[in-house]
């Protein structure tokens, strides 16, 4: 659900104002679980990203398409606030972790803890990067966890998650929290941390 306009330039601030007789609701398939986290990419097209338990969905910002038999849309042109919501390929969602979210330009990353994985969402659409050398590992920890926190360190580019809990025991028989790092340029996890990210 959405309020209405706000324009800087003619002084006009509905922000407050959420009128039903207007179409303010934009619905979402219940089958794919609740919306977790909505983001709006940054980018030129401005679209805005759904994550949903168990799919996610970029929904069309400001503007419609229409689509040929071939999937290539043609006429983009609308009064819509949001348009269509489109499914990226890949069955895969955020679960009940929003926490795991973390952005950096146009590439973003999460966890599925439904499915064991850790998903990279860029303009190639979702990407399991859990694949890469970790599979079994992420599929055997995931699941035991019920807080994921991701992180992006920018200065050494890398998407770190935190598992709060997981098989590692410590002196007093409490879990200890781990944090894993991926980085883009060697397409791998690159580290075990030595702490967890506060």
């Amino acid at each position: 659900i959405y309020s209405g306009v706000y324009n800087s330039t003619s002084g006009v601030n509905n922000l407050n104002q959420f009128n039903a007789a207007e179409k303010i609701t934009k619905e979402i398939n219940p089958s794919y679980g609740s919306i977790q986290k909505l983001y709006s990419r940054s980018t030129a097209d401005g679209d805005l990203i759904a994550l949903c338990e168990d799919r996610v969905l970029k929904i069309l910002a400001n503007k419609d398409a229409v689509f040929n038999a071939d999937g290539n849309p043609q006429l983009i042109a609308t009064e819509n606030v949001l348009g269509q919501a489109m499914p990226f390929s890949g069955e895969f969602g955020i679960s009940n972790n929003p926490e795991s979210f973390a952005a950096e330009s146009y590439r973003a990353y999460f966890t599925d803890k439904v499915r064991g994985t850790v998903i990279r969402l860029s303009k190639d659409g979702l990407t399991p990067i859990s694949d890469h050398g970790m599979k079994d590992w992420f599929r055997d920890n995931l699941k035991l966890n019920t807080q994921l926190v991701g992180s992006y360190d920018a200065k050494k580019d890398e998407y770190n998650t935190t598992l709060q809990e997981t098989e590692e025991k410590d002196f007093n028989g409490n879990s200890i929290p781990t944090t894993v790092s991926f980085r883009e340029d060697v397409k791998g996890w690159v580290s075990f941390k030595s702490f967890a990210p506060e």
